[in-house]
């Protein structure tokens, strides 16, 4: 992992690059590039894409879409009509040129060439996708760093078991959500479980980086696991009181994620 002084940070994938390229006011866009060519995920605004890649002297090869929201999609029109034969995949009929299901593989031609298996998360929405592969996890607004994205078109326990897909991924997975969350994320997460040491070191850490204008992401999942408490109704110590104890792991699941949602 590269972090350097300004406002980007670089992850390298052998001859790729990622990095974050922000928009509105919490998202990332994220982009994979060769400095020749680039992939773009979700892409809410055109605008700063295009000037990212200008910028960059970068072609736009490829659009990877993980769900429906406007502040996911938003660009897509505008980046398919300024980058001729540029391929969009996506469960969207209406969007794609590549129209991918569950348990598609794609690949991205870049210097190294990179292949994506397409994980369903229904929960967010009920078309809620994941791309994964080469040691990363494109994954929307399923999960952000020590939080999930609300429930709003599946039910909780699809947006359960979605997050229980993901927690069975290699700890070594580098987690990109689409959101810069985290600091308000983490303040929820000491609420349900205060005594977590490891958490109070990366909140600390995470304070740090926005503080210097750093993004927080991506993330291992490992440690993911060690600080969600999400990713943790079956294993953590909630500070929730008795009524609770006997409640199975979905039952906390759900009412944890109400918390948030009031947070």
């Amino acid at each position: 992992m590269v972090r350097n002084d300004v406002d980007v940070k670089l992850i390298r994938n052998i001859m790729n690059t990622i990095e974050p390229i922000k928009a509105f006011t919490d998202n990332y866009i994220w982009c994979i590039h060769d400095n020749t060519n680039a992939v773009i995920v979700d892409p809410g605004d055109a605008e700063v894409v295009i000037r990212y890649l200008n910028s960059k002297k970068l072609n736009l090869k490829a659009i990877l879409v993980t769900h429906k929201h406007a502040d996911h999609i938003g660009g897509v029109s505008a980046l398919k009509k300024q980058y001729n034969g540029v391929q969009i995949y996506s469960l969207l009929p209406e969007i794609a040129t590549h129209l991918i299901s569950n348990g598609d593989s794609i690949k991205i031609d870049l210097a190294n060439c990179m292949t994506f298996k397409i994980i369903a998360l229904p929960g967010h929405t009920l078309d809620h996708i994941a791309f994964y592969g080469n040691g990363i996890l494109f994954c929307g607004d399923t999960l952000f760093s020590v939080g999930c994205g609300r429930v709003f078109e599946g039910t909780y326990e699809q947006m359960y078991q979605s997050l229980m897909l993901i927690r069975a991924l290699d700890d070594d997975t580098l987690l990109y959500p689409a959101h810069e969350y985290t600091l308000k994320n983490i303040k929820f997460a000491r609420t349900i479980e205060p005594q977590n040491n490891t958490l109070t070191q990366y909140y600390i850490k995470c304070l740090d980086l926005v503080a210097k204008n750093i993004p927080t992401l991506p993330i291992k999942l490992g440690l993911e696991k060690l600080i969600n408490p999400f990713l943790r109704c079956d294993v953590l110590e909630l500070k929730l009181g008795p009524a609770l104890i006997k409640c199975s792991p979905l039952e906390i699941f759900t009412h944890i994620r109400i918390l948030r949602n009031g947070f």
